[in-house]
């Protein structure tokens, strides 16, 4: 079986450092993208992942602009709202991702909420 991998989308690095870090315990690598004004340049070389992290405020292109592009691109892979703005999970789903995990994120709670992503459950979990 191939390594699984996981797309990070996130312009604040500590974030992004965390959940790639989490990712990795659980044996995930991660491609990072910190400014999704570019991701329109980077997305052909993206290749196949199996889970998309996505925050939802970011300058340029917002999450739910990003998710648009990446739905193009990556088909059915799970595309989850990770943010800070646990108001919008409605409105997050109504828009059609595939879940919700907020921040911070319960690094107890993190590897069930992996494991049921790719395994094709939605995870709609405020942190």
């Amino acid at each position: 079986m191939s390594q699984q991998r996981a797309l990070v989308i996130d312009d604040n690095a500590q974030n992004r450092k965390v959940l790639v870090q989490l990712l990795a315990k659980q044996g995930i690598d991660s491609t990072e993208i910190p400014d999704s004004r570019k991701l329109g340049n980077d997305i052909s070389a993206i290749g196949a992942v199996d889970v998309v992290f996505l925050d939802l405020e970011m300058p340029g292109l917002d999450g739910y602009d990003v998710k648009n592009l990446l739905r193009a691109h990556l088909g059915a892979t799970p595309i989850v709202a990770y943010t800070v703005h646990v108001s919008e999970m409605n409105v997050v789903r109504q828009s059609g991702f595939d879940g919700f995990i907020g921040k911070p994120v319960d690094t107890v709670r993190f590897p069930d909420q992996l494991a049921r992503i790719l395994n094709g459950q939605q995870v709609w979990e405020r942190a």
